[in-house]
């Protein structure tokens, strides 16, 4: 067998193998409201033999989306929405994640395939908070400092988040700390100016994180993993790096956080970025082994060989993979296939199974 076909448990919580999909914005959501786009997008990578797929980054609050087309959870409307989805997933033999997100000074933009430039006020946009008033590029707005209120709200906004995902039928609840959204933020001193218990200093920029992760584990239920997806390093020299990163998952360990989903950059517009295949695993091996805490790598793993590798030799306990599966949403039957692993087909595919 496999590694990368065998079960893995974190908590009381046994996944089927070690293949996890990763958040992929949509930007095709109604104020919030996931739809038969998402059903179907989602629903697909289920289906396809993946043993967690973890819905894109669901705001926490109207202002927390990166677009005014992002997936939030701030309403009881969206529990209700999701719902079919997670229904879904479990008839499939998946698990069904979120990824709870507030998108800072990166937020009120346009999508993507429309040039994913800033959006005025009359453009359905609004302004954006974060640690400092520093614009995330030129052409960004400028964001409004938050306040000792704000940061209090933020917090709020993600407890209720974490409850209301229970609500809607999740397994698993990924925190997002990444990509130069709001929690990244104030943990880089490239972006956290700040001069008072929120900044500075290593440990008063990790503290709004932190309460954040501990206000979540508090709602999320104990029998149920908590995931944060962190940016191991802005790609920058001065900015938040591998050394920082490792400190700051110790202190979410003993919070009760049980993966740590090790991406990178994302924080400024012009890091300067060495991508290659596995270009990250590095980072969810060293935080693995320094922090003793499961870990998963994410980047440029497109291979059925390279991601049993990096889970046989224990870079990391799971591999989490976004564009691969845009170009092959059943990846995990193929990658079986190659493998030598015979893994059950749908029914409703069987005529296509091959022959191990």
């Amino acid at each position: 067998m496999a590694k990368l076909f065998s079960s893995f448990k974190l908590r009381e919580l046994e996944f089927k193998n070690r293949i996890f999909v990763s958040p992929m914005c949509q930007y095709s959501s109604d104020n919030g409201l996931p739809n038969d786009w998402h059903l179907v997008h989602l629903g697909g990578r289920a289906v396809g033999g993946a043993a967690l797929v973890i819905v894109e980054a669901t705001a926490v609050s109207p202002e927390g989306r990166i677009s005014p087309w992002d997936s939030g959870i701030w309403s009881d409307e969206h529990v209700q929405a999701f719902k079919r989805i997670t229904s879904f997933f479990q008839t499939q033999g998946g698990l069904p994640g979120i990824q709870i997100a507030h998108a800072g000074r990166k937020a009120s933009t346009d999508a993507p395939w429309r040039g994913g430039r800033p959006l005025a006020k009359d453009e359905s946009g609004w302004q954006p908070i974060a640690p400092s008033p520093i614009s995330f590029a030129r052409d960004s707005p400028l964001p409004r400092e938050m306040n000792d209120e704000d940061i209090q709200t933020v917090t709020s906004q993600f407890r209720a988040a974490a409850k209301r995902s229970l609500s809607a039928g999740f397994k698993v609840l990924e925190i997002h700390m990444a990509h130069g959204y709001l929690l990244h933020e104030f943990l880089s001193p490239l972006s956290n100016h700040r001069k008072d218990r929120w900044g500075g200093a290593l440990q008063h920029r990790q503290s709004f994180p932190l309460s954040v992760a501990e206000a979540v584990r508090e709602v999320w239920p104990e029998h149920l993993p908590l995931f944060v997806r962190l940016s191991c390093t802005d790609w920058v020299s001065g900015g938040w790096d591998l050394s920082q990163s490792i400190d700051f998952c110790g202190r979410l360990k003993d919070l009760g956080v049980d993966l740590i989903d090790c991406s990178s950059g994302g924080l400024v517009p012009d890091a300067v970025v060495p991508m290659g295949p596995g270009y990250q695993t590095s980072f969810s091996a060293d935080i693995r082994r320094d922090v003793r805490i499961a870990t998963g790598a994410v980047g440029l793993i497109t291979e059925p060989e390279q991601a049993e590798q990096i889970v046989a030799t224990e870079q990391a306990d799971a591999v989490l993979m976004a564009r691969q599966f845009l170009r092959e949403p059943y990846w995990p039957l193929h990658a079986a296939a190659t493998l030598g692993v015979n893994l059950p087909w749908p029914n409703q595919y069987k005529r296509a199974e091959p022959k191990v």
